[in-house]
């Protein structure tokens, strides 16, 4: 299975490509897209939009998983990550693909085994799992790559949940 991780934002959204097989994972890409400070929201969500399209067409992936919004202090960011958040669920709603959001807390879990972990934890993780020799940056697509690892354990579980609803 190829799976598309995303940590969504406006100004920087990570992404990561990842093949999973049996129960290995393999890094194929990741990165982020960035948005010009200062540039209107539509503009820069057309531009996520653009960003990742290209990459679903390049890298045609079987499965999206997105990071749940983390609601912290700042509304107006929370808002604007919603938008983008929004943008990519769409996209991959329209490729037919099948698509999850874990919550930051299900990611930690997942790839650490301790919901608390911090960013550093999850990053050595990161690293330790693909076999990297060192950890990936930015840290947005460093966590667009745990969101995917998330993925990767857990589809099967929530495939097994929708089924006996």
């Amino acid at each position: 299975m190829r799976i598309l991780g995303i940590d969504p934002g406006t100004a920087i959204c990570g992404f990561s490509i990842l093949d999973y097989t049996g129960n290995k994972f393999s890094l194929v890409s990741y990165g982020v897209v960035r948005t010009p400070a200062h540039t209107e929201l539509k503009d820069r969500l057309l531009t996520i939009y653009d960003e990742i399209q290209t990459l679903i067409d390049k890298y045609s992936p079987d499965a999206m998983a997105v990071e749940d919004l983390f609601f912290n202090t700042n509304a107006k960011t929370a808002l604007s990550v919603g938008h983008a958040r929004g943008v990519i669920l769409l996209l991959g709603a329209k490729q037919g693909m099948t698509v999850s959001s874990y919550t930051p807390l299900q990611v930690k879990q997942s790839v650490v085994g301790y919901g608390r972990a911090d960013k550093k934890q999850v990053q050595e993780m990161v690293k330790i799992i693909l076999k990297l020799e060192k950890i990936p940056t930015p840290d947005d697509a460093a966590d667009a790559i745990a969101v995917a690892i998330c993925h990767g354990h857990s589809y099967k579980l929530n495939d097994s949940l929708k089924e006996k609803r």
